[in-house]
């Protein structure tokens, strides 16, 4: 079954006229996710109904996967207390990025209405700035001292995993509440009540800090598989945890911001933002292009007595303009990422400069060599041309192409890094960049080398 279709069966439902205890007992057999994405194929009459048939519990595992716009919509529609109570069910990252979009005064209420200790956890996440990883961490996990023993550790785990359900990795905390190390659940499940809890505990185990930023420590987190990770504080004391399924949201609203910034736009881009702020942020990048792409069309002017010589070479112009781009911009995307370590050395950039032209190296040999044997028995057969003129303007494209790619691959890591120097945001300013420059770079070299091989060598005008 598609998703249309389980989002229909799910509306029927919920649409019908079957008792609030049926279609509990019936929703219980879909996902959260499926319902979550029914939800706004319903009208609020629907909506409604739906508030008052479903357990808290439950409205709060559809709305763990709404985002705040959609969650901000809904809530309005529900009873406030309703609305508390739903709340106190969220993972505080959650729950704190939800009560940032509601209207103060309702805010406000709903901050008081939640339970003490509810509240001071929201307020914990609340505090770190949304590009800190700590605003992205839940509190749902299970923790224990580092010196129970075995059936202690039972025991505590047991009496815990009724109030949280993030069970599979155990952290382990010192008298004073610092991070110690974790247990995986199947080692301590596994384990006899003579054995030494210390030799279950993993202390070589990753963390993050609260404090760092998302861009910071993502590659980092990537790295490991594990099903949670322990969240520090500066003075090493457990804060929370990011879990795995947090960490997917973080991995994919980076790069949600990533691919708008390739653009030249913001994050903040989307469907509900005003006509005339979207029309002035991205308004000064397209003059930017649009002077330079003036620049390349003048550039292009320059070879108009080419091009009237040697008119068939005008149909591949579009070819090296685009291998040049593509080139470009696969160069940029692994720069942007390799640029996310702060730790580079002055050495790892070189590198990573030589290993990109490399790439462009072999990349343009290869489909250089390919293009000047497709495209000589192209313009042979299909142009009727002599075998000698049709590869001798392979052969040019061919050169053409190979020494654009590697320029390009060349552009598309040094501009970056470049912008990364002097402090600004390489994922915003390079993109656009980029695929301008390497037009100009293709144009040139293209018509370049037209006028030198093509006509002032082999005096094929």
């Amino acid at each position: 079954m598609n998703r249309e279709e389980l989002i229909q069966e799910i509306k029927a439902i919920i649409t019908s006229n079957k008792t609030p205890k049926i279609i509990r007992e019936q929703l219980e057999d879909y996902h959260e996710n499926d319902i979550a994405q029914a939800m706004q194929y319903l009208d609020v009459k629907d909506r409604k109904k739906l508030y008052r048939i479903a357990t808290v519990t439950m409205l709060a595992d559809f709305f763990e996967y709404l985002d705040e716009d959609e969650a901000v919509r809904y809530f309005n529609e529900m009873d406030i207390r309703k609305v508390a109570d739903v709340i106190s069910e969220l993972e505080p990252d959650t729950a704190s990025f939800i009560l940032k979009e509601l209207d103060k005064d309702k805010k406000d209420f709903l901050i008081d209405f939640l339970n003490p200790e509810i509240r001071k956890e929201i307020q914990m996440v609340s505090a770190f700035d949304d590009d800190e990883i700590g605003s992205r961490m839940t509190t749902n996990y299970i923790v224990i001292r580092e010196n129970l023993t075995v059936p202690q550790a039972m025991k505590e785990l047991v009496t815990q995993a009724e109030e949280n359900d993030n069970i599979s990795i155990i952290f382990v905390v010192d008298e004073n509440n610092t991070f110690y190390g974790a247990i995986d659940l199947k080692d301590l499940i596994i384990a006899r009540k003579t054995d030494d809890l210390e030799d279950l505990i993993m202390t070589a185990f990753p963390y993050v800090y609260a404090s760092e930023s998302i861009d910071e420590c993502i590659e980092e987190l990537k790295d490991y598989s594990e099903d949670s990770i322990p969240v520090l504080d500066n003075s090493n004391k457990l804060l929370g945890v990011i879990t795995s399924q947090g960490l997917i949201e973080v991995v994919d609203d980076e790069m949600g911001e990533d691919y708008a910034r390739f653009a030249g736009l913001t994050a903040e881009d989307d469907l509900k933002e005003p006509l005339a702020l979207s029309i002035r942020k991205r308004l000064p990048w397209l003059m930017i292009l649009l002077g330079l792409g003036m620049i390349v069309s003048s550039v292009v002017g320059i070879f108009e007595k080419i091009i009237a010589q040697l008119t068939i070479i005008m149909a591949f112009q579009s070819l090296i303009l685009d291998m040049a781009g593509n080139v470009g911009t696969q160069s940029l995307a692994v720069t942007i990422r390799v640029l996310v370590n702060e730790k580079l050395t002055a050495g790892d950039k070189v590198k990573l400069v030589l290993k990109e032209m490399k790439v462009g190296l072999c990349n343009g040999a290869m489909l250089g060599s390919l293009s000047f044997i497709l495209i000589g028995l192209y313009i042979h057969f299909f142009k009727a041309r002599a075998w000698l003129f049709a590869f001798s303007v392979s052969g040019c494209i061919g050169i053409s192409l190979f020494a654009a790619m590697l320029i390009s691959s060349a552009v598309g890591t040094l501009i970056p890094m470049f912008f990364k120097k002097i402090n600004i945001d390489p994922a915003v300013a390079s993109g656009p960049l980029i695929t301008t420059i390497n037009d100009l770079v293709a144009v040139v070299t293209y018509y370049g080398m037209s006028w030198i091989l093509l006509i002032n060598i082999l005096q094929l005008s």
